[in-house]
C-alpha cells in the first residue's frame, strides 16, 4: 500500500473513530435529558434545579425510590414543566440548588421568569389542587442560604398549592438532612421501608428503662424510653434535635432466618466478620442484605438530664405487625441492651436565641420535642412560655402530667391549655384551643412571641396552621417563618 492511500485510511479511522465518540457523548447526554419514569394520572412529578448536577442525582435516586415501592413517578428539569401541566397533578417533589449568593441555577432562568410572572398572563392561582414536598440544596457558609429553595416554596403557596411537609434544607450535601427527606418519600408511598441512600453511623446506646405511659388509652401503647450512650462519649445536642434509630428484626424473625440457612455462623462482609443472626438482626429480611432504614424520633430530654428521652407510640401496620421502629423500640429491645442511635441536627427548630415568649403546639408524642424546649427555657431562666397540647382522654393520656403542673406552679408556664378530644362532644383538639383564644395569640405574636409546633402532620398541624392563617394573616406567618418565628417539627 503506497503511503498517500495509507495517510486516507488512518485519515477515515480517525473520523469515523470521533464520529462514533460524538454519537455516544450525544446519545449518552440525550438519555441524561429524557424523563425518568413515566407520567400519568396519580404520578408524582420531580423537578430539579441543577448547577452541578447534584440536585439532579438526587431526583433520579427520588424517583428510583418512589417506583420501587410502587408510586408512579416521573423526573423533569424545572425549566422544561410546562405550567398548564404544572396545575393539573395532584403531586410534586421539587428539588432545587441554591447557587451563589442566593441565585437559582442557571438553566431555571424561565421557571424563575414564570415565578415572577404567576402561572398565567392574567395571574390566575392555578395550584390549589397540587400538594408538594420541597428538598432546599445549599451551603450555609453564604449569607442566603437555600434562598432559591425559599423562593419556589414560598411561589408554590402564594400559588395555593399545599406542602405535604416543612421544606427540608440541606447544608453541603449533609446526609441525615438527605435521610430526613427519605423518611418523608416513605411516608408518601404508604409509610414502606425505603432504603437509606447513606446508612448512618450509629453508636450502641444502651437502654435504661422503658415505661408505659397510657395504659388503658383508646390509642396505641405510648412509652418513655430512656437511653444512656456509650462510654467515653460526649454527646451533646440541642432542644429540638433528633434520634436516628437503627432498629432491629425481632428474635422471632431472625430465627426464621437462621434456619431457612441452616443455622448460625460466622460471615464476612465489607471485610468485618460478624456473627450470620447479627446481620440478620440489622438487615431487611429474607434476603439478610440491604440495611434497615433508620426511624426518627425528637428528643425530649438535654444532656444535663443524664439521659436522651424518646416518646414513642407503637404503630400497626395494616398486616397487624408492629412498625419497624416503635415494634422494636416498645416491644423487643431488651432493657439494659444495646440501641444503635446516632444524633442528628436540627437547626430548623433550635430554640430561640433570646427570651422572646414562646407558644408551644403540640399533639400525642409530639410533647417529646415540646418537653425538651420547656427544658431548655427552665435551664436559660427565660419565662413566658404558653403551651397548647393534646390528646385523647384526660385519665389515661395525661402525658407528663406532674412536670407540666410543676412547670406551671413554678410559672415556667405562664399558660397551660390540654385538649382531651375523647371527654366531650363535640371534640376539642388544640387548633380549637387557639381559636378559642384568638386575641391572647394575636398578642403574643404581636409582641415578638416564636410559635413552634410539633407532633402529627396529618390533622393537628394543618388544621392549627390554618388556625394561625386565620388569626394572624398570611402575610405575618410567612415573614414569622422568615425570621424563624413560627418553626415545625411534625411527622
Amino acid at each position: 500500500m503506497d503511503p498517500v492511500t495509507q495517510r486516507w485510511l488512518w485519515a477515515l479511522a480517525v473520523l469515523a473513530a470521533y464520529a462514533l465518540f460524538c454519537a455516544l457523548v450525544w446519545r449518552r447526554h440525550a438519555a441524561r435529558r429524557r424523563p425518568k419514569g413515566q407520567a400519568g394520572d396519580g404520578a408524582v412529578l420531580v423537578a430539579y434545579a441543577s448547577q452541578t448536577g447534584f440536585a439532579r442525582d438526587l431526583a433520579e435516586r427520588t424517583v428510583d425510590g418512589l417506583l420501587s415501592a410502587g408510586q408512579k413517578a416521573w423526573m423533569e428539569a424545572i425549566d422544561r414543566i410546562d405550567p398548564a401541566r404544572l396545575s393539573g397533578l395532584s403531586r410534586a417533589l421539587f428539588i432545587v440548588s441554591t447557587t451563589g449568593e442566593g441565585d437559582a441555577p442557571d438553566h431555571a432562568a424561565g421557571f424563575v421568569r414564570r415565578m415572577r410572572d404567576g402561572l398565567a398572563a392574567d395571574g390566575t392561582v392555578a395550584l390549589s389542587g397540587l400538594e408538594y414536598g420541597l428538598l432546599a440544596l445549599g451551603d450555609r457558609s453564604y449569607a442566603r442560604f437555600c434562598a432559591f429553595g425559599h423562593a419556589v416554596d414560598g411561589w408554590l403557596r402564594h400559588q395555593g398549592a399545599r406542602p405535604l411537609f416543612d421544606p427540608v434544607e440541606v447544608d453541603d450535601g449533609d446526609a441525615g438532612a438527605l435521610r430526613h427527606w427519605q423518611q418523608h418519600l416513605g411516608r408518601m408511598a404508604g409509610h414502606v421501608h425505603l432504603p437509606d441512600w447513606s446508612t448512618p453511623d450509629y453508636a450502641p446506646w444502651t437502654l435504661v428503662d422503658r415505661r408505659h405511659l397510657n395504659p388503658g388509652s383508646p390509642g396505641g401503647p405510648v412509652h418513655h424510653l430512656r437511653l444512656r450512650p456509650p462510654a467515653g462519649v460526649d454527646a451533646i445536642w440541642q432542644a429540638g434535635d433528633i434520634a436516628e434509630i437503627g432498629p432491629c428484626n425481632p428474635p422471632d424473625a431472625v430465627a426464621g432466618a437462621l434456619a431457612a440457612r441452616g443455622g448460625d455462623r460466622a460471615e464476612t462482609r465489607g471485610g468485618v466478620t460478624r456473627p450470620l443472626s447479627h446481620w440478620l438482626a440489622e438487615a431487611v429480611l429474607p434476603d439478610g442484605l440491604e440495611p434497615l432504614p433508620h426511624r426518627e424520633y425528637s428528643i425530649a430530654s438535654l444532656p444535663g438530664d443524664g439521659t436522651l428521652d424518646l416518646v414513642v407510640r407503637q404503630v400497626t401496620g395494616p398486616d397487624g405487625r408492629p412498625g419497624l421502629g416503635s415494634g422494636w423500640l416498645g416491644l423487643h429491645a431488651p432493657p439494659g441492651g444495646p440501641v444503635r442511635l446516632r444524633l442528628r441536627r436540627n437547626p430548623g427548630f433550635h430554640p430561640p436565641a433570646d427570651d422572646r415568649p414562646l407558644i408551644l403546639v403540640g399533639n400525642g408524642t409530639g410533647i417529646a420535642g415540646l418537653r425538651a424546649h420547656l427544658k431548655a427555657r427552665e435551664r436559660a431562666g427565660h419565662g413566658r412560655n404558653w403551651l397548647l397540647f393534646g390528646e385523647r382522654t384526660a385519665a389515661h393520656d395525661s402525658l407528663f402530667a406532674d412536670e407540666l403542673a410543676a412547670w406551671r406552679d413554678s410559672g415556667l408556664l405562664t399558660r397551660l391549655d390540654l385538649a382531651f378530644s375523647r371527654d366531650q362532644v363535640p371534640r376539642v383538639h388544640v387548633q380549637h384551643l387557639l381559636a378559642a383564644s384568638m386575641d391572647q395569640v394575636a398578642a403574643w405574636a404581636g409582641e415578638g412571641a416564636a410559635i413552634y409546633v410539633c407532633g402529627s402532620l396529618e390533622g393537628m398541624a394543618r388544621d392549627v396552621h390554618h388556625t394561625l392563617l386565620d388569626i394572624l394573616g398570611a402575610d405575618m406567618l410567612e415573614q414569622m417563618a422568615a425570621d424563624r418565628r413560627y418553626c415545625r417539627d411534625v411527622y
